[in-house]
């Protein structure tokens, strides 16, 4: 007998997990900032003129203080007394260090978050100094010193935005796409150029892996699909052997809906018409059973 069978079609869309960029939290920022450029800054307002603004305000007091700043402060938001012992004394470049250390700690944020965050708070401790000129060109300095990290991150947010290789880089599968949208990107990322090939071979690398990881699971779930299809098939089969399925279907409808459970007794005529009622009812697990042969 000819064999025929209708059976299931996928369609499936697979995003691997890529968490989306996170947003910079202005007050863990500045808790970090603040645990290299404000110490001791409840009795001395100057600090972070001193420590991270301009050598003008004069010489700040010891990192010791650094304690008292520390105290029920979370270490996942701050810079421990261990790190400042690395931290240049020079304002501006502890600045740019601060930049770097806080920018990797705190998710989400930039060099532009720095600025945005904390070049006021230092302008107005250099004002409680009696401190203005030189500050601005100190900054200006500062803001020109942009990190790895920051660089692999406002690159990395370029290309895995909806309009260039996507949150699991399929619009970059091709090298040429990938090179183009990455071409893009540097230009935009100012202050980057030592990093670019560095940056470039970890893009790639993520986006090699992110293709895989994407293929593997389509690959599994089409599998398990397949898996669950034989499944039903064999069981559908095993149903029809010696009607099995439509035998089970006559005595269960007679169990259930007919008022004299098909007795057949020789003397009722409604007992055979209620067997013959459910033979008729269960007719189509012959009709679906001969598909299968």
């Amino acid at each position: 007998m000819k064999s025929s069978l209708m059976f299931f079609v996928l369609v499936m869309s697979v995003c691997p997990a890529i968490a989306g960029a996170a947003t910079c939290s202005v007050a863990n920022l500045t808790r970090c900032l603040d645990s290299v450029c404000a110490i001791n800054v409840t009795s001395n307002p100057a600090a972070r003129c001193q420590y991270c603004g301009t050598s003008s305000a004069g010489t700040p007091p010891t990192q010791n203080a650094m304690r008292s700043l520390s105290l029920g402060a979370s270490a996942r938001y701050t810079i421990g007394a261990d790190e400042l012992e690395d931290a240049p004394t020079d304002p501006g470049q502890r600045y740019a260090w601060a930049t770097r250390q806080c920018i990797a700690k705190i998710d989400g944020c930039t060099p532009d978050d720095v600025s945005d965050t904390y070049d006021e708070l230092i302008e107005q401790s250099c004002r409680a100094a009696g401190v203005s000129a030189q500050l601005a060109a100190t900054l200006s300095e500062r803001a020109q010193e942009t990190s790895l990290s920051a660089c692999q991150s406002n690159i990395t947010l370029c290309m895995v935005s909806e309009t260039r290789c996507g949150a699991d880089y399929r619009a970059c599968e091709n090298d040429t796409e990938f090179n183009e949208f990455f071409s893009q990107c540097s230009v935009q990322a100012t202050g980057c150029d030592d990093y670019l090939s560095d940056i470039r071979t970890e893009l790639a690398s993520a986006r090699d892996l992110a293709i895989e990881a994407a293929d593997t699971m389509l690959a599994s779930i089409v599998a398990n699909y397949q898996q669950a299809r034989d499944q039903k098939l064999m069981d559908a089969k095993n149903a029809c052997t010696d009607n099995a399925a439509y035998n089970a279907c006559i005595e269960n409808v007679c169990e259930t809906k007919m008022p004299n459970k098909c007795a057949g007794t020789s003397d009722s005529r409604n007992d055979d018409n209620e067997r013959a009622s459910a033979v008729a009812l269960c007719e189509f697990y012959n009709t679906a059973c001969a598909t299968l042969d």
